[in-house]
């Protein structure tokens, strides 16, 4: 359990981040935690609650709430996840989500930089953390703008053992990405790690100029990968034809079958343009507090019910 220290400087991010977008004149929201039906992705498995189940992330909800007109929002919110665990995964985590109307990755990237500066000159306004900030990643490395910017293809190119071409071929994208890539990233600088190949981005525009890249981009620093976002497919036939792929692989892999988000499918053809990105709340604490573990950032940890 955290302590009472701990637990301001938690209580504290928390405070930072809406005063940050509340100041960007965003909406917060809350959403149901327990849903029947979650949109497919077969990399992510979910925690059945009865025959429905915990939310993964709050994208679904948040993206009906954009279609019916709510204008920009976010949300603060826990999510679940089976079968993650260690030092930087827990199966409930706290997440920050984020959506725009008329938006784009770039605008992300731009959101992403303002947030994580706007919370350090919180945090360094007062002189109760600002040690402890100084003595953090952050107290040595440059914030100044723009951040890095890296393509995926460049990314293999730089540090990959093999092509990006030989790795989607070889079914090694993840690995290669988490081995070889992810811990050189946002060293010296935060870095946005964007332009994924299409098959890993399945609620991802594509890019006009090359169909075979989704606008998806992901923060990184210190190695850690802190936010996963990208521009909104919004396209309901290109996204239900997506769905049914990753329905008939989670069927294969997993034995199970998931529903096709009928009520999500039709209403998604009231959005236009728009962009939305995960932001991992206890990642970003364990960077602030130069902590280790995510069981050093969270109230309760698996092992506090040991």
């Amino acid at each position: 359990m955290l302590n009472r220290e701990k637990l301001q400087f938690r209580a504290e991010l928390f405070h930072l981040v809406r005063s940050f977008f509340r100041q960007q004149w965003f909406v917060e929201v809350d959403t149901p935690i327990r849903q029947p039906v979650l949109l497919p992705e077969s990399n992510i498995e979910p925690i059945p609650a009865g025959s429905w189940f915990l939310q993964c992330s709050p994208e679904q909800c948040m993206k009906r709430l954009l279609a019916a007109g709510s204008g920009n929002i976010f949300q603060i919110c826990p999510c679940f996840r089976a079968k993650e665990r260690g030092n930087r995964h827990l199966e409930e985590f706290t997440m920050l989500e984020w959506y725009r109307l008329d938006g784009d990755y770039v605008n992300l990237m731009e959101d992403c930089q303002q947030l994580i500066r706007f919370v350090l000159d919180g945090f360094n306004d007062n002189i109760r953390y600002r040690e402890g900030i100084h003595r953090s990643c952050f107290g040595t490395m440059s914030l100044d703008l723009p951040w890095e910017r890296l393509s995926v293809t460049d990314a293999f190119d730089t540090y990959a053992p093999i092509s990006l071409d030989q790795a989607l071929a070889n079914q090694q994208f993840d690995e290669i990405i988490s081995v070889d890539i992810e811990p050189r990233l946002g060293l010296e600088r935060p870095t946005f790690l964007y332009d994924y190949p299409s098959q890993h981005a399945s609620l991802a525009r594509l890019k006009t100029e090359d169909k075979n890249l989704a606008e998806r981009v992901e923060l990184y620093i210190n190695g850690m990968e802190l936010a996963n976002g990208f521009s909104e497919l919004t396209d309901v036939k290109e996204q239900q034809n997506r769905f049914v792929e990753e329905l008939a692989e989670i069927e294969q892999t997993r034995k199970t079958r998931e529903r096709m988000p009928g009520k999500f499918l039709y209403e998604l053809e009231q959005l236009d343009k728009a962009a939305g990105i995960a932001f991992g709340l206890d990642r970003l604490l364990m960077l602030l507090m130069s902590a280790e573990s995510i069981d050093d950032v969270v109230s309760f940890s698996i092992k506090d019910w040991d």
